[in-house]
């Protein structure tokens, strides 16, 4: 069944132009928030959904600016048998070239023939949905979807409430699993009648005193009610349609009654079992009122890991969880840019994808810090920590977000970072000096608009702290170090690297009586990065000595050194 191949969005909210080829499977819209995803999704459901007029006020139009008219247009491809009758659809029906992702005015050989529905808005606040294509507008030519075509096409919207969808009200997903149809006018009128009567006598006799009142009342008035008034049920209020037809458990509780995420769940679920007969899903927020084992099993009800696509998904998340359950081919970034909104695909790439699996939370940031590896990572945040201390703004409420690439490879840093350039994250890469990346890889990386920050020539971050900072902070280094991985394992690292010449009592006593010099220090750094052994090597240890060592030491740093963390405050706190 249809496809939506093409949307284009115009003066409807936030979005003032979007134009965007979506994924035949699942779309998983994600970005910083208020970037327009959740308007994506009504603008489909406005222009796709089966409804005959629709709410619009001045605050729909793109900053208030009712002169301009909201134009929403969806391409339709995969197309019924019934939507390709030349007779009746003829002069609209359009081509659609997907290599190209062009959309040509005439059927073509080669392409997929496709239908253009378009929504406009005036400032008259009236919605008008029409078919669209250019031959038939210069011919003067109108025509609409058949109201059949358009219930049939109708988007199922998978929200918050479920009461629509599990009883058996118009546009329900249950009318769309089976041709069946509920034929029972006569017994559900039936229904109400034995409804309104069985009330009246249990209601009489509790009321009687005040049904006596009012018909004394009334016929002194002339007010005919006969010989009695009747405390029955209004008509109008048990007039019983289909969609009193609800779905209940064995027990006789409504379905209505689950829980959000339950409900979700089975209405996903319900949703791909109809899927020959509707294919489109919206969903806000997809991970809303769901553990993370139940959110991975929706977005399996939904065809995620299913290579036949049974549904077109469109969604939005500001869960890591869905993402990290999603392919990159089905995460979307949505971009907010001077005059237009931009959809990128996220991409199969092997550096993008591994971010999506081990940081999925840098897709939901607008700045983001690769980092070569969890020291630089722990370093980083324990100087956010520090400055939010000092009055700064955190770099979390910036929109920031750190990917640890790993380390061992600095070229890994810029291409990881190269690929969020090219979603249209701001990006910094904070690497070690001590391997040189490839100079091609580096510039490619800064042409693209990226930054970088590294140690002096040679040094590793273990380095720049013991040869940069003062007496004190190297003091509590080598306790920290102590703490963390235990007295004997830091003197045999000081043995091992300064072949038995030194041992960690020397160079305490050392400190006391004077100054630590340049050679110990070195002979320092070098020992607490032994591969395998190295003493801080971890996120939070790293946290904690920038937070608690670093930071509060930084005035009687090296200079150099200071001039970097410098730079790196400069840039967490322009996000």
């Amino acid at each position: 069944m249809a496809r939506i191949r093409r949307l284009e969005v115009g003066n409807f909210r936030s979005i003032q132009a979007l134009d965007w080829a979506p994924s035949a499977g699942i779309n998983c819209l994600v970005g910083p928030g208020d970037s327009g995803k959740s308007s994506i999704l009504d603008a489909i459901d406005l222009c796709l959904g089966a409804r005959r007029s629709a709410p619009f006020g001045d605050t729909d139009f793109h900053r208030l600016d009712v002169s301009q008219p909201i134009v929403i247009a969806l391409t339709l491809g995969a197309l019924p048998d019934t939507l390709l009758n030349l007779d009746v659809y003829g002069e609209f029906l359009r081509s659609y070239d997907a290599a190209t992702g062009q959309i040509q005015d005439e059927p073509r050989a080669g392409t997929e023939t496709v239908l253009t529905l378009r929504l406009t808005v005036t400032s008259d606040l009236e919605p008008a949905w029409s078919l669209y294509s250019q031959r038939a507008e210069q011919q003067g030519l109108e025509r609409g979807l058949a109201w059949k075509e358009r219930t049939a096409l109708a988007p199922a919207r998978i929200g918050s409430f479920a009461n629509t969808n599990l009883s058996w009200s118009r546009g329900s997903v249950l009318n769309r699993l089976t041709d069946e149809r509920a034929n029972l006018g006569a017994e559900l009128a039936r229904a109400a009648r034995e409804a309104r009567t069985n009330f009246g006598e249990q209601a009489g006799a509790q009321l009687a005193e005040t049904l006596r009142v009012v018909t004394e009342t009334a016929t002194s008035l002339g007010v005919p009610v006969g010989a009695s008034a009747q405390a029955l049920l209004d008509a109008h209020s048990v007039s019983i349609g289909d969609g009193a037809i609800a779905l209940h458990n064995e027990a006789g509780v409504p379905l209505r009654s689950l829980g959000t995420g339950s409900a979700r769940l089975l209405i996903a679920g319900l949703q791909r079992m109809a899927a020959e007969t509707a294919t489109i899903a919206l969903v806000d927020e997809v991970e809303y009122g769901l553990e993370p084992h139940r959110l991975a099993r929706l977005l399996d009800s939904l065809g995620a890991k299913d290579p036949t696509l049974p549904l077109q998904v469109f969604m939005t998340s500001h869960s890591p969880v869905a993402i990290r359950e999603l392919s990159g081919n089905q995460v979307f970034v949505v971009r907010a840019q001077v005059g237009h909104h931009d959809i990128c695909e996220v991409g199969l790439g092997d550096e993008v994808q591994s971010t999506l699996r081990a940081d999925p939370e840098a897709f939901y940031a607008k700045s983001v810090i690769v980092c070569e590896g969890a020291s630089e990572v722990g370093l980083a945040r324990g100087l956010d920590q520090y400055w939010l201390g000092q009055g700064a703004i955190s770099f979390f409420a910036l929109g920031g977000a750190y990917v640890d690439v790993g380390g061992s490879n600095p070229d890994r840093c810029y291409v990881r970072g190269a690929e969020l350039l090219r979603l249209g994250y701001r990006v910094l890469v904070l690497v070690d000096a001590d391997k040189a990346p490839t100079p091609e890889v580096a510039a490619a990386f800064h042409s693209a608009g990226g930054q970088s920050l590294t140690w002096r020539s040679g040094r590793a971050l273990e380095d720049e702290l013991f040869c940069s900072l003062g007496d004190d902070a190297i003091d509590a280094l080598l306790s920290t170090a102590c703490e963390a991985v235990g007295r004997d394992l830091v003197e045999s690292h000081i043995a091992s690297k300064s072949n038995g010449q030194r041992t960690l009592g020397a160079i305490e006593a050392e400190s006391l009586i004077d100054r630590i010099t340049e050679a110990t220090k070195e002979l320092l750094g070098a020992a607490s990065q032994i591969r395998r052994g190295g003493w801080f090597k971890s996120v939070s240890t790293y946290q904690e000595i920038a937070r608690d060592i670093v930071g509060p030491n930084l005035a009687t740093a090296e200079a150099g050194f200071q001039a970097i963390v410098e730079q790196l405050r400069t840039w967490t706190h322009a996000a």
